[in-house]
């Protein structure tokens, strides 16, 4: 193979090749009376190998790390291993496209793609032209973008709290705190009944430690003005503390 075929066997540029070889991470190989590089199926497997490995966030030193320590090891498990990294990424991409395909089936919010598990979820949820729960709704599509689909058993365990119209009441109050201070009497109590009303099943799924003023939380905190903040930071701690209690109730 010239450096052309391999280049696009691999799914890499010519010059990609070049610079491997440059830096001494992909060895020149034999070349051809008329001068021209022939590169073999080993080269293939080699260079293959440094794509997938600089895909997956390794700088070239660190490959060239990774490559050294594989100095030895014969052909047929080389192969092996690429042939079972693309299994992978094939179940990947099924996976991928099962979800997309369940998408593709819900009606499209205007801050979607939402997983199905939140859709369902914001499905439940009464209508209401509250800003707080405006932006309680953007911050549960950024969980859901972020998390992975690890937020699908916090979605699901939420469905009875958004079915609750006395949360629109809750929402209210906090609209009500949007231009006053963190000294506002109405702070502490507001603050209790939220925590009052989320369900225990809610923080079943809950990861101890957690929600917390800082990470993800923080994010959320920076969100809103000071007497909402102290609101919902209040309630993040005492959430925190109930699930806390909850996981040394269950520890023997």
């Amino acid at each position: 193979m010239r450096i052309g075929e391999i280049a696009a066997l691999v799914g890499v540029t010519s010059r990609a090749v070049r610079h491997y070889h440059h830096i001494g991470l992909l060895p020149e190989p034999a070349r051809q009376a008329n001068g021209y590089r022939a590169y073999t199926v080993r080269d293939a497997v080699l260079l293959a190998r440094i794509r997938r490995l600089t895909e997956i966030g390794l700088s070239l030193d660190e490959v060239r790390d990774v490559l050294a320590d594989d100095a030895g090891r014969e052909l047929a498990e080389v192969l092996g291993e690429l042939d079972a990294d693309l299994a992978r990424q094939e179940r990947e991409i099924h996976e991928r496209r099962q979800v997309l395909a369940l998408l593709l089936e819900a009606p499209l919010a205007p801050d979607g793609p939402l997983s199905p598990a939140l859709a369902a979820l914001l499905e439940k949820a009464p209508a209401t032209g509250s800003p707080a729960a405006a932006k309680d709704r953007e911050h549960l599509a950024l969980l859901d973008a972020a998390g992975g689909g690890a937020g699908a058993e916090v979605f699901a365990a939420l469905r009875p709290l958004a079915e609750d119209p006395g949360v629109l009441a809750l929402y209210e109050r906090l609209d009500e705190l949007a231009g006053a201070g963190v000294d506002d009497p109405r702070i502490a109590p507001l603050a209790a009944e939220l925590v009052a009303a989320v369900p225990d099943e809610v923080l079943a799924v809950i990861p101890d430690g957690e929600p917390s003023p800082s990470g993800f939380g923080r994010v959320l905190l920076d969100d809103y003005p000071p007497a909402q903040r102290e609101v919902v930071r209040r309630v993040m701690v005492a959430l925190a503390e109930r699930v806390r209690t909850r996981v040394h109730r269950r520890t023997p």
